[in-house]
């Protein structure tokens, strides 16, 4: 198998210069280099360059994937985003690790190994940064659910040991976005052990929404705490906006002990294990179920098919015929299809006895057509 690996950077929050730009060129001739991204592929040699170096000084996001079956993705927020100790309780070895650049924080999700083969082996990283690079801006809003995931990502790795503590879970892990699904692909998050992390969160709506409490808070906010949301939101920092507000009203809520810190008790790795178990065996059955209901509606919709087919034998028969008089490859495959149906239709509604006759007869103008012969042979519906 030929090296493959695929790079893509993306800057968000300002453009390169046209020196940045230059600087990226001198160091591939070959990538596809704009001011707002860089992507290149390869099959042979490697990026000139660190791309933990380039993310601390160009970009905002980058996708890498490899077909010896690894893969990574990086995002760069400002530090007003998270402070270190919230962001240290989701870090893990390798899955989740974190980077202080001086003004901004790298988060970095890895999947080291993967064991999806033929996705490594076919795909080529394209797509990638379009389905992930939307984390970014759930997390500038407040969402720690990528951050969890990659928490999660290092224990369905087996890298987080069966003793240690899960972070507190945020609300909304039975409710990922589109993104956060992405995610979870990307790094191959064992996804029954995702049911068993949802088991420990909040539903979203009930997170922020379960009592009259934002009633109460609004009511006691500052003239100055409001005037700073709304200058944010005047200045287009939504994403800062809303995290101010998320974090102040959290904050009053422990506070005032309208909540306590954590919705649920932090599991152990090893309980969440068990209820990942257990999510399988359940998500078995359902698999199970769901494939015998859909496989009498197969057969429903066969039989009734098929006896739209016995209510005139002949004149199926007659386009059979016309089918195998076309001496095609396809004309002999239609036709092939055809008497494997009719086959099926005589079982049904007359006997096997009837249609071996009636084959019998049509074969009389068609035993020199080999090729028709040879198919119907090996579909079991004649002998030489």
């Amino acid at each position: 198998m030929s090296e493959y690996q695929y790079y893509e950077f993306v800057a968000i929050d300002r453009s390169l210069t046209r020196a940045e730009m230059a600087e990226l060129r001198s160091r591939s001739s070959r990538a596809t280099i704009t001011a707002t991204s860089f992507v290149n592929e390869y099959n042979w040699g490697d990026l000139k360059g660190d791309p933990a170096d380039w993310m601390r000084r160009y970009f905002d996001a980058f996708v890498y994937t490899a077909n010896w079956c690894s893969c990574r993705l990086a995002l760069r927020l400002p530090h007003e985003a998270f402070d270190k100790t919230e962001l240290k309780r989701f870090a893990t070895e390798y899955a989740l690790t974190i980077d202080d650049s001086g003004t901004h924080w790298i988060i970095d999700w890895s999947l080291s190994e993967g064991l999806d083969y033929d996705r490594f082996g076919m795909e080529t990283g394209q797509g990638w940064m379009g389905s992930l690079v939307p984390l970014r801006d759930e997390l500038l809003r407040g969402d720690l659910r990528p951050l969890y995931l990659g928490w999660l990502a290092g224990v369905s790795a087996g890298e987080v040991g069966d003793n240690a503590v899960e972070p507190e879970v945020p609300p909304g892990i039975s409710q990922l976005s589109a993104a956060q699904h992405a995610l979870v692909e990307f790094l191959e998050i064992d996804p029954d052990l995702v049911t068993a992390a949802a088991a420990g969160s909040q539903e979203i709506e009930d997170y922020w929404h379960d009592d009259d409490s934002v009633e109460v808070w609004v009511a006691d906010l500052s003239r100055n705490e409001i005037e700073i949301v709304f200058n944010l939101l005047l200045q287009g920092a939504s994403q800062q906006a809303e995290r101010r507000v998320k974090s102040e009203f959290l904050a009053w809520l422990k506070e005032s002990g309208s909540r306590e810190s954590s919705p649920a008790k932090p599991r152990k790795v090893i309980e969440l294990r068990a209820l990942a178990k257990e999510a399988e065996k359940l998500r078995l059955e359902r698999e199970t179920k769901e494939h015998a209901r859909q496989e009498a509606a197969r057969r429903k919709q066969r039989e009734a098919y098929l006896l739209t087919l016995a209510a005139d034998f002949d004149r199926h028969w007659n386009a059979i015929h016309q089918h195998a008089q076309r001496g095609t490859a396809s004309g002999y495959e239609e036709a092939k299809r055809a008497i494997v149906d009719l086959a099926d239709a005589y079982a049904l509604a007359s006997d096997r006895n009837a249609f071996d006759k009636a084959l019998r007869r049509f074969m009389v103008g068609h035993a020199k057509r080999g090729a028709l012969v040879r198919r119907l042979v090996e579909a079991g519906l004649w002998e030489k």
